[in-house]
């Protein structure tokens, strides 16, 4: 039977480096690659269900977790606040 990963933990630490110094900034959004969140799961491969399990975990403390197939990027959800929002004037146009 096939050990099941920290979620929480591994949730934990992506929200940590969220608020990290690093590349430039002084925190916010980064890009992480699958190479390195395997190794953050102590795991040389994640499955969906995984994967699915900590961007859960991260939505829960208000973040979300982009999966662009060779990295992931972790942003706040209030990012996304201040979008514009597409209306019913813009479909029908």
């Amino acid at each position: 039977m096939m050990d099941l990963i920290d979620i929480e933990g591994i949730a934990g630490e992506l929200v940590r480096l969220y608020e990290v110094s690093f590349g430039g900034k002084e925190r916010g959004r980064y890009r992480i690659s699958a190479k390195h969140l395997q190794k953050l799961a102590k795991r040389r491969r994640l499955y969906p269900e995984e994967i699915q399990g900590i961007a859960r975990a991260l939505f829960e403390r208000g973040f979300v977790l982009v999966d662009l197939e060779s990295f992931f990027v972790v942003l706040s959800q209030r990012t996304f606040a201040s979008y514009r929002r597409v209306n019913e004037g813009v479909i029908s146009s």
